[in-house]
């Protein structure tokens, strides 16, 4: 499972070895003034949007890599039964960030403290 870190100028989201193969993606790094909004999403696999491209998709079990909507390139990791947070991102090459966790309000909490 990733690992979401914060340093007092960005937010890291380390991946795993098989996140980096299925996602064809390696560690986000965004600054934390990129962020410009914080959102909690109830369930992170339906709130996926955009054509998969590249990535893997298992359907109602997990979801990691960049899907693409004419707003922009998402990245998501996100699995079943997972809240998530959505990081809407300015400047960056990715338009927003999705991430899943079991904790997502908490998650979105320590984001918001660190901006």
């Amino acid at each position: 499972m990733s690992v979401v870190s914060m340093t007092p100028s960005a937010l890291t989201i380390k991946l795993t070895a098989a996140e980096k193969v299925a996602g064809l993606h390696g560690d986000v790094t965004i600054p934390l003034t990129a962020i410009t909004a914080v959102e909690v999403v109830p369930d992170a696999l339906a709130a996926t949007h955009g054509l998969r491209a590249p990535g893997l998709s298992l359907p109602g079990v997990r979801k990691i890599g960049t899907w693409r909507t004419r707003h922009g390139a998402e990245f998501v990791v996100a699995g079943r039964g997972q809240g998530g947070v959505r990081l809407t991102l300015t400047g960056q090459k990715l338009a927003s960030v999705l991430l899943g966790d079991a904790d997502a309000e908490a998650l979105a909490e320590r984001i918001r403290a660190a901006r």
